[in-house]
């Protein structure tokens, strides 16, 4: 009998004890719950002893011919990775999502893997390039500018001038205006079954914990561009637009126009945000000496700068179609985004217990606005007639 083996006899042991004192007091539940561990170490023990033998009989065939790694056939190379592999989740905690034996069989090992192939997602660094806030309360970000009087036309502001002396100056100003940011509530909850976290060769828990972090990641980075009716304002929300002349194409003028919109103090961190399949139609448009707009950049995260500006490229952004909003330009310090509560992600391993599963849940609180309609700009595609 080997150490593990020892040591699962002890536990189950301990645990008998356990439960027989709470059966004396009557605590039903608390007992009935401890004799489920014992089953469960049990189960272990039994596969302990199980490898423990095949040890056993190795060792006394160790005379016969050793066949190298090339000559195992696919089988026994997965029996002997599957070995392995149980030798070191045995005594493993573990944790899962809506993940089941049933619709996620691939996840269990018939040949052993260690990979997830997951589909890449584009995403442009909108909320890094941000202004972020962390307000329990409503945040007020005070905006200054022209200010309108009843029946007059002209905005009114701040006026410098020409003065002859012994003249009265004549005051005016602008007003103050405030973008408001409360916070919005996001939460996901995913479960896995405990069979799947069993039966994988791969710790299933952690996956899921980094896939919700990502999923996260997704859903900021489109409301934080596109806004969400009812809840927060994005990036596309601005007030500064150019119209393309097309309801189905961008010419290297439109582009030209629409970097022009943003003032020229506002330039030094302005970049580019487009959709996968608008940046292939902008890649292929040429200037009057039939050289590319787009050009190479190495030392850049992408490789392409536009018109001397880095290119973002999200799948979260819209495609080219009738009045889509399909280039954003400029700086996104403009957009405001204040977190209340940071993403928040938790492995629950008690509240699905009589489920045999366990939860991964996920919260964060945000809001966000264009503070600064100056320093970003869109590219609106033409209404169809």
């Amino acid at each position: 009998m080997n150490k593990k083996m020892r040591e699962f006899l002890a536990a189950i042991e301990e645990k008998q004890k356990e439960a027989r004192s709470f059966a004396d007091a009557n605590e039903t539940d608390k007992a009935a719950g401890i004799l489920d561990e014992i089953d469960d170490l049990k189960k272990q023990y039994e596969t302990e002893e199980k490898l423990f033998k095949l040890e056993q009989e190795q060792a006394a065939n160790s005379h016969e011919e050793v066949r190298t790694e090339k000559e195992l056939t696919q089988s026994e190379k997965d029996v002997k990775a599957f070995a392995g592999y149980v030798r070191a989740m045995v005594n493993k905690a573990s944790t899962p999502q809506n993940i089941t034996m049933g619709n996620n069989g691939a996840i269990i090992p018939q040949t052993i893997a260690s990979q997830i192939i997951q589909k890449v997602k584009e995403l442009c660094p909108i909320y890094a390039n941000s202004t972020i806030y962390h307000s329990k309360g409503t945040l007020k970000i005070p905006v200054y500018g022209d200010k309108t009087v009843s029946g007059d036309d002209a905005p009114h502001n701040i006026t410098v001038g020409f003065a002859a002396e012994f003249s009265e100056l004549t005051a005016d100003a602008g007003a103050f205006s405030s973008v408001d940011l409360t916070g919005y509530l996001v939460g996901a909850l995913t479960l896995i079954g405990k069979s799947v976290v069993n039966n994988a060769d791969i710790d299933v828990t952690n996956f899921i914990v980094n896939e919700m972090g990502k999923k996260i990641a997704e859903f900021l980075e489109d409301k934080l561009l596109n806004g969400a009716s009812g809840y927060n304002q994005g990036a596309l929300a601005t007030t500064t637009t150019m119209n393309a002349g097309s309801t189905s194409a961008i010419t290297a003028d439109n582009l030209i126009d629409l970097q022009a919109k943003i003032p020229t103090a506002y330039q030094g961190a302005a970049a580019w945000y487009m959709a996968p399949a608008t940046f292939t139609a902008i890649r292929k448009l040429k200037d009057g000496n039939n050289r590319y707009l787009l050009q190479d950049d190495i030392t850049g995260t992408f490789p392409y700068r536009l018109l001397g500006k880095p290119v973002y490229i999200s799948d979260n952004m819209p495609a080219i179609a009738s009045a889509a909003k399909a280039v954003l330009y400029g700086d996104a310090s403009g957009l405001a985004v204040n977190i209340r509560e940071e993403q928040n992600i938790q492995v629950l391993t008690e509240k699905y217990a009589t489920q045999h599963a366990i939860g991964v849940v996920a919260w964060m609180e945000f809001d966000s606005k264009v503070a600064d309609n100056q320093k970003l700009a869109t590219l609106v595609m033409s209404a169809n007639s």
